[in-house]
């Protein structure tokens, strides 16, 4: 996952559907609640439910999708009272549950109860001024993170940049002060959002009580088919395993900043890396040190980025022969949007051609037709890469700012990956469209990146031909790890930030100084100057006032090694796991199809096992993949010292887990 492994992406899907509204006309008109039918069975409930749910999906869905694409307090209106209304008749249908507690019903339907429960990460409170306060909320949230923008020069709105041209800074720009502007800028957006996410979070936690939760976050664990404390304690012990490969990849990329911006810039104190220089916003994907980070120059270039520019490049030449010589400056600015979007739809077909090899269908034309592939130049949108599932029935989009680099290349397929599951599972029942639970959703077009090796690259004409030897395979590795092995702390950290806020253990007061412990804890990332109260650092990354569960990237991050391990083995394959593509391969696709289809609907330990053989997540195929890689990083660490304090970070960590030591 990229931005939203970084990155990810968002996912409208019936796990997220506080996201968006309905078609109800009033959410606090009890006489418009759906009626009751007298002696109405479970089974015969839930199929009402179903039928119910797939007619309003598209005013569920439209709503938000104006919201995200077209940001102005009109459709930040609509989506908050297209949410409220929906709210309101999923309490309702909660409500209508209720009457089957302790009846016999079958499987089946005892799931279809359990899922609606559990289909909103934002539960909503009964009292409807409350409910309509927490949709104005998250909608003005959402609005503030799209708009948000960072200007300087005097009364502040010159040389004004959005998230895109402030992530391409620290992307590309190698100068210390420059960086640092830059992430500062964009951590000016987040706190006017603070005390709208306070009352957020007692909102939430008062709608998760009436449901029966101790708080939102208690509920959030609720959905993996296993206790609360059970799937908290699972991904401690994922943790665990990967935890010393991730050692050793942040000390050898804390030795080559500090070769790079010298000892005093390159480091924090306690060892820790700077939170500004990571090439990336939240420090979740290191891919952007590769000039930095690249084991052997001289092994084979695996630069996407230079070939895609190349063909941007290439497609503004030919708009502008096109057009001719007389050009003014309105021309040109939209044959460049014009470049933008030819290359954007030619990166997409690219990863469609992926999927179609393994004999999935092509993507639907409404796909290409109603897509958001760039940043348009007349409005304010949300970047953020996600991916839509708008009627049930194959009306899917993506919505991304495609720029020609290999960061939103790999977030392609990634996207495609949530397209190709809604497309599968679109023929049952609505409350079992969803993933098997949500890290599948997030693991499946990362299973797919991971086919993404150097010969593919290489055969689809975006890498030079690879020379094989000991250092190209490293270089390979390498590039691998930095999107994946990097992204595992973050992956744990912002969801033991938000547990830790909805059970309370982390106050208002202390939200920034808690969001800084977890992530010198857990990622051995610190700022360079202090970050007190007056900030909200943690706004900054749109899953927070997004309000996205956040352990579903974690868990996919181990899942898609798994997922690709089993592909790999369907296709025959029997040479190293890191070597292995399945691309072109039909019964590896049959086998990866015939999991998509099954949605929710059986347990994630039933699809798991059909696809892998297991009913268990591991990360034992994380660590075959990394093998080679692991064994140099711990020889270019010999005598190093590895690991960092914690405790030295700004603000302090609470006293206890403050180190976080690696061998070497």
């Amino acid at each position: 996952m990229k931005p939203i492994r970084a990155l990810l992406a968002l996912s409208i899907t019936v796990a997220v559907l506080g996201l968006a509204g309905c078609d109800r006309d009033s959410a606090t008109d009890d006489a418009s609640r759906t009626s009751v039918p007298e002696g109405e069975t479970a089974d015969q409930f839930i199929a009402r439910v179903n039928a119910e749910l797939k007619a309003m999906y598209p005013q569920l869905t439209k709503p938000q999708w104006l919201s995200s694409t077209y940001i102005n307090d009109d459709t930040q209106f609509l989506a908050a009272k297209a949410n409220e209304r929906y709210l309101a008749q999923l309490n309702d249908w909660i409500e209508q549950a209720r009457r089957f507690d302790g009846q016999e019903m079958t499987p089946q339907t005892a799931r279809a109860i359990q899922l609606l429960k559990l289909s909103t990460s934002m539960p909503a409170p009964r009292d409807p001024a409350q409910l309509a306060e927490l949709t104005q909320i998250v909608a003005r949230m959402e609005g503030m993170y799209g708009s948000g923008t960072y200007c300087t020069g005097e009364g502040r709105d010159e040389n004004c940049r959005q998230l895109g041209q402030l992530e391409d800074v620290l992307r590309n720009d190698r100068d210390y002060d420059d960086q640092l502007e830059a992430w500062r800028g964009w951590h000016t957006i987040s706190p006017p959002m603070r005390n709208d996410y306070t009352r957020f979070v007692e909102l939430v936690n008062t709608g998760a009580g009436e449901m029966g939760f101790a708080d939102a976050g208690e509920m959030w664990r609720s959905g993996y088919d296993m206790s609360p404390v059970e799937i908290a304690a699972e991904t401690d012990r994922l943790w665990g395993q990967v935890k010393p490969l991730y050692e050793q990849l942040h000390c050898y990329t804390r030795t080559q900043l500090e070769t790079e911006y010298g000892a005093g810039q390159g480091s924090v104190a306690g060892g820790m890396l700077p939170a500004h220089l990571m090439g990336n916003m939240w420090q979740q994907d290191w891919g952007n040190l590769w000039d930095m980070l690249v084991p052997y120059e001289n092994a084979g270039s695996l630069d996407i980025t230079a070939a895609l520019q190349a063909q941007y490049k290439e497609n503004f030449a030919e708009a502008l022969d096109r057009n001719g010589d007389e050009r003014d400056v309105g021309m040109l600015a939209q044959l460049e949007q014009d470049a933008q979007l030819a290359t954007a739809k030619q990166m997409t077909e690219r990863a469609e051609e992926f999927y179609t090899s393994l004999g999935m269908p092509e993507l639907p034309d409404s796909y290409w037709k109603k897509t958001q592939f760039i940043k348009p130049r007349d409005r304010d949108v949300v970047c953020h890469a996600s991916a839509w599932d708008m009627n049930m029935e194959g009306d899917v989009r993506t919505k991304m700012c495609i720029k020609p680099n290999e960061e939103d290349f790999t977030t392609i397929y990634h996207e495609l990956g949530h397209v190709y599951y809604y497309l599968a599972y679109n023929d049952l029942p609505p409350l079992f469209q969803t993933g098997a639970h949500d890290g599948f959703h997030e693991a499946i077009g990362d299973t797919i990146v991971l086919g993404m090796t150097p010969e593919y690259l290489e055969s689809i004409g975006l890498v030079e031909a690879q020379q094989r030897s000991e250092e190209a395979l490293i270089n390979a590795q390498m590039r691998m790890a930095l999107a994946k092995v990097a992204f595992l702390p973050f992956g744990l950290m912002i969801d033991r930030w938000r547990w830790g806020v909805f059970d309370g253990s982390i106050e208002p007061g202390e939200y920034n100084q808690a969001w800084w412990n977890l992530k010198a804890r857990y990622q051995g990332v610190a700022p360079v100057e202090p970050r007190g109260e007056e900030f909200f650092d943690p706004g900054a990354k749109y899953h927070v006032p997004g309000n996205t569960p956040y352990t579903r990237y974690f868990l996919a991050h181990i899942l898609q090694f798994q997922f690709y391990k089993s592909l790999c083995d369907a296709a025959g394959y029997t040479g190293p796991l890191h070597e292995c593509s399945f691309y072109g391969n039909e019964a590896a696709g049959e086998k990866f199809q015939a999991m998509l289809s099954k949605g929710a609907s059986q347990t994630w330990q039933q699809s798991l096992n059909e696809l892998t053989g297991g009913e268990r997540m591991d990360a034992a195929a994380v660590l075959e993949y990394f093998q080679p890689l692991q064994a140099w990083l711990n020889e270019q660490n010999e005598g190093k010292s590895c690991g960092w304090q914690a405790s030295a970070a700004t603000p302090p960590a609470p006293e206890g887990d403050d180190a976080a030591p690696a061998q070497g």
